[in-house]
């Protein structure tokens, strides 16, 4: 089992010395191999910094990033990043675009085209493979990014907020999607979301970050996903009064301010 970890991260974009800028501060969080680690918090509390951190995008301020102990100097194939927007390249089919990581490992041509294939059947795009980008739908290019993200086989899935701009219908089958390929590849997950809902329902623990600067307010556990890959209706499940309650809680933790006035 390997083990994405994040210790006692602070992360500054003001200049050595300066007093403000801090973006987070002293964020602990592991997330291991078959975990699903949601994080959510209200604008400025430093997710998609996290994300970057843990990507190897940006670097610490203090603190330290690492991977089974090895610290994370930059980006690396044990970690594979899912961005809100598709990021294919428009040039390519999406087969080409799933075969991209192959492609840089040194896999052949008829290998890797008949790998991308099989991914793009995974993420339910079979016989897509010819289809130019223009031709996909945002659904169907955010599928072919997770096609493209797990060619390579990561360690760990970093995903920053993937479904945001999608429609309701859509979002809701792609987050059946997510915890499919979670649980196929036995990969790690780390997703930043805004939606509550859709974080209580995708991860394993929940992470709720608090603004000004970036920390860890709490920590919740949660099962969902696995009671919908154990065959739950995800209607069912969002319906269950434990599911409503731990929705309330986590509403509360993230804009106390906005439910007191409610109340």
């Amino acid at each position: 089992m390997s083990t994405l970890r994040l210790d006692t991260v602070s992360l500054s974009y003001a200049p050595v010395g300066a007093d403000d800028g801090l973006v987070l501060d002293r964020v602990d969080l592991a997330v291991r191999t078959r975990d699903f680690v949601a994080v959510i918090g209200r604008s400025g509390s430093g997710k998609t910094s996290l994300l970057n951190l843990a990507a190897g995008f940006l670097q610490p301020t203090a603190g330290s990033v690492s991977v089974d102990g090895k610290p994370v100097a930059g980006p690396g194939a044990d970690r594979a990043v899912v961005f809100q927007d598709d990021a294919l390249f428009p040039w390519l089919s999406a087969r080409e675009n799933v075969a991209f990581a192959l492609r840089l490992k040194g896999t052949g041509p008829a290998e890797r085209a008949r790998r991308a294939d099989a991914l793009l059947e995974r993420v339910g795009l079979a016989g897509a493979g010819d289809k130019a980008v223009w031709e996909l739908s945002g659904g169907m290019r955010q599928r072919v990014g997770i096609a493209r993200a797990i060619a390579a086989e990561p360690r760990f899935l970093l995903m920053d907020e993937p479904l945001g701009a999608l429609d309701a219908m859509t979002r809701e089958r792609m987050q059946e999607l997510l915890l499919t390929v979670w649980r196929d590849t036995g990969a790690g997950v780390l997703l930043i979301t805004h939606g509550i809902e859709e974080a209580l329902f995708l991860a394993t623990r929940v992470v709720v970050l608090a603004p000004g600067p970036g920390r860890v307010e709490a920590v919740i556990e949660a099962g969902f996903g696995r009671q919908f890959l154990s065959g739950r209706p995800a209607r069912e499940i969002k319906a269950d009064p434990a599911f409503v309650a731990a929705r309330e809680r986590l509403r509360d933790l993230i804009d106390p301010l906005e439910t007191k006035a409610a109340a």
